[in-house]
């Protein structure tokens, strides 16, 4: 328990140098004085429920808030960094942790931004902005085909599965959306007792491995999964074709971690190595996918269906949506994710150098489903270091009816980004199965704090929309965001992006950038 030296020895030395100031000499009690403080507050840290760090690593844990203090030098060296080791945005985890908290205030000066860099985005306000909305609005995803439709919110908890997190971190969120009336994405782990627990509406994620709802052998089986399905709590089911931060790659749990719990959930022997292949084994070609959707779509008894992924080939996208219309079938919704998402464990290759960047894959979804007239019958959420306010509105602007967030969720249960996700040693207990750092994890606070988090986070975005002259996510347009290209020079959505019209490829008005893609795309094979 080398995480509870400090404290030990520090109570260790108060009950020595008392027995020292009682049998030797009162000079003694000065330093046991001190030590017997600093073992009152190691207690002290392991009652108290508000910090996850001091419970798992009481007096020592103080030493993080003390270089947090030391704003901003010290963040730029110890804890503002992303996965991939670029730098974080210097105000992102300040701001989740504000809001989770609930103690977000406004700052003094200016943006700290170099507004003048390539790259900088910046959304353009109205002179006259509309009125913000009392009520924050829902999305409805549920197409033609769809019978029991589901208003999403405009920020909800993006795919994290019970075994990347500990049961305490799912607990709190699940909780959180409860309270806060928004969806918590099971991740392709299954559902947990820890996913039911408190009502938390569902969208239940199938990966390629079908936990929760597969045979023996790891093939799908319709019959557990219209078991699970049936659940009241889940609310839409989603298929995960592609992960961002690592597309085109499959998930290994050893079988250490595969205890009791996670078995249940996944469907899978308790000790044994489970394996997620790369790829389907329900379906090998477009026509296949569209098809196994409405069957999914059937079993779930009308709820909504829809599939996640990293976009990759704009060709093979456009197969799919040449499947669609074929056969008449569309999905209720895709979510989007886009290469910068982050991961728990996974090849640090595949994160840095596959699969598309949010924006892009974002963008080109939403122009081939509007290129093919399909875009009013799906809906389109995006994932991938959605964090803010401002985050929220210019994915909206690029194409996305919603979002969903990982990264900022996980901030707001307490995650300080130690990296330590993939060894069970997380320090603040939501990425581990161990249940003694676990325990550290307080699920009715950090329930607050994510919805609280949510709640001000979706209420930032509505002040924006508004203060763009937009009433309503409708009215949000490409050239309301703007991107530097260079020191002098600044481009609008509409000049940078080519935006396809409704039906055009199908109208024979196939841009020339499209045209090769969209020949070539074939619904018989991806």
């Amino acid at each position: 328990m080398a995480r509870f030296a400090v404290f030990f020895v520090s109570a260790f030395l108060g009950l020595g140098l008392t027995a020292l100031s009682l049998a030797v000499s009162p000079w003694w009690w000065p330093p046991a004085a001190i030590a017997l403080a600093l073992t009152a507050l190691g207690a002290y840290d392991l009652l108290q429920r508000g910090h996850s760090v001091l419970r798992n690593y009481p007096l020592l844990g103080h030493l993080r808030y003390l270089l947090e203090r030391l704003r901003p030098e010290a963040q730029q060296y110890f804890i503002e960094r992303d996965y991939d080791g670029r730098p974080f945005d210097r105000d992102v985890r300040s701001i989740v942790y504000e809001r989770a908290k609930g103690t977000a205030a406004e700052e003094a000066f200016g943006t700290e931004l170099d507004v003048y860099a390539p790259g900088h985005e910046f959304l353009v306000h109205s002179i006259a902005p509309r009125p913000t909305p009392e009520t924050p609005p829902t999305v409805r995803v549920g197409g033609p085909d769809c019978t029991r439709p589901y208003d999403m919110a405009l920020l909800n908890v993006s795919a994290m599965s019970f075994g990347s997190l500990s049961g305490n971190a799912v607990l709190a969120l699940n909780r959180g959306a409860a309270l806060g009336g928004f969806a918590h994405d099971t991740g392709e782990g299954g559902i947990s007792e820890y996913h039911l627990r408190y009502g938390g509406d569902l969208v239940w994620e199938i990966g390629s491995g079908y936990f929760g709802c597969r045979t023996r052998d790891g093939d799908f089986d319709p019959g557990l999964f219209a078991e699970q399905a049936a659940r009241e709590q889940v609310k839409c089911v989603s298929l995960k074709l592609s992960q961002g931060a690592k597309p085109g790659s499959g998930g290994l749990l050893p079988g250490g971690k595969v205890n009791a719990e996670i078995a249940r959930a996944r469907g899978v022997p308790e000790g044994r190595t489970v394996v997620s292949p790369p790829y389907h084994r329900a379906f090998s070609t477009p026509h296949g996918l569209v098809r196994f959707l409405a069957r999914l779509r059937e079993l779930a008894g009308g709820k909504p269906v829809g599939f996640k992924l990293c976009v990759g080939s704009r060709r093979e996208f456009l197969a799919v949506c040449k499947a669609m219309r074929a056969q008449g079938v569309t999905p209720d919704f895709v979510i989007v994710d886009g290469s910068e998402g982050g991961t728990g464990a996974g090849p640090l290759e595949f994160a840095d150098h596959l699969g598309r960047p949010l924006t892009e894959g974002l963008i080109t979804v939403h122009n081939a489903l509007t290129g093919t007239g399909l875009r009013d019958r799906v809906k389109i959420g995006a994932s991938g270091k959605v964090a803010t306010g401002a985050d929220i509105v210019k994915r909206l602007i690029q194409g996305a009816d919603y979002t969903n967030s990982a990264r900022a969720m996980m901030f707001a249960v307490g995650c300080i980004q130690a990296q330590r996700c993939h060894t069970n040693t997380c320090p603040v207990g939501v990425t581990t199965q161990d249940p003694r750092r676990a325990r550290a994890l307080d699920v009715a606070d950090k329930s607050l704090r994510v919805q609280r988090f949510q709640a001000a986070t979706v209420a930032s975005a509505l002040k924006i929309m508004s203060a763009t002259g937009a009433a309503t996510a409708a009215e949000l347009r490409p050239d309301m965001l703007r991107r530097r290209t260079d020191p002098v020079t600044v481009r609008s959505g509409d000049q940078l992006i080519e935006h396809l019209s409704p039906g055009a490829l199908l109208d024979g008005d196939v841009p020339p950038d499209w045209a090769e893609d969209w020949e070539s795309a074939d619904p018989d094979r991806f």
